[in-house]
């Protein structure tokens, strides 16, 4: 069961902010997002996108992955927490707090 624990599986939160003044650097932008929605990322909110792993060896995966795809220009941010932190998010709409809309589980073949 310690392989389901809540400090063991993982979220990656990438974060960033890149240039879209020229036709050349909004391409890619656009190419950046179509890469972290490839490797199944999900957008949380405009410029920051999640995605959930089953542990810490495949959140390396993907964080190897993001690595490789920086774009030269920008700021991008990686963040990793447990579920159980994930779990603790607040999530408002103006003043009402909204209920967290979290990517689905992955589901695990054996």
């Amino acid at each position: 069961m310690d392989r389901f624990s809540e400090y063991r599986i993982m979220w990656i939160m990438v974060l960033f902010d890149l240039p879209t003044e020229t036709k050349k650097q909004r391409k890619v932008a656009a190419q950046f997002r179509k890469n972290l929605d490839q490797d199944g990322f999900t957008m949380f909110q405009y410029s920051v996108y999640l995605r959930h792993c089953a542990s810490r060896e495949n959140k390396e995966v993907h964080c190897k992955r993001i690595k490789a795809m920086l774009p030269e220009e920008g700021q991008v941010s990686i963040i990793t927490i447990t579920d159980k932190q994930f779990g603790e998010i607040e999530i408002y709409s103006g003043r009402k707090e909204q209920p967290p809309n979290a990517p689905g589980q992955q589901l695990e073949l054996f």
